[in-house]
């Protein structure tokens, strides 16, 4: 099935994780501002460093985004 990013959840992940987005960029090397753009959506993380959030915060890496579901008839509709 294809899929959609919907909304960015490593704010959700981060507070159920009781971590910070600023120990999050310490643990990663990261300077804050990067973890902030990821988390207001203004970036979008790459499976490399996706995958180094959800081991360091102890969730699944498919729970960091909304995955919406990718309807076919949109696909059919966009070849007609």
């Amino acid at each position: 099935m294809k899929y959609e990013l919907g909304r960015c959840l490593l704010n959700e992940r981060l507070i159920e994780s009781g971590k910070s987005p600023e120990w999050l960029a310490k643990k990663l090397l990261f300077k804050p501002e990067r973890v902030y753009d990821f988390i207001e959506s203004k970036r979008v993380m790459p499976l490399k460093i996706a995958i180094s959030i959800a081991d360091s915060i102890g969730c699944d890496v498919h729970d960091l985004y909304e995955l919406i579901p990718y309807e076919q008839e949109r696909i059919r509709g966009l070849k007609e």
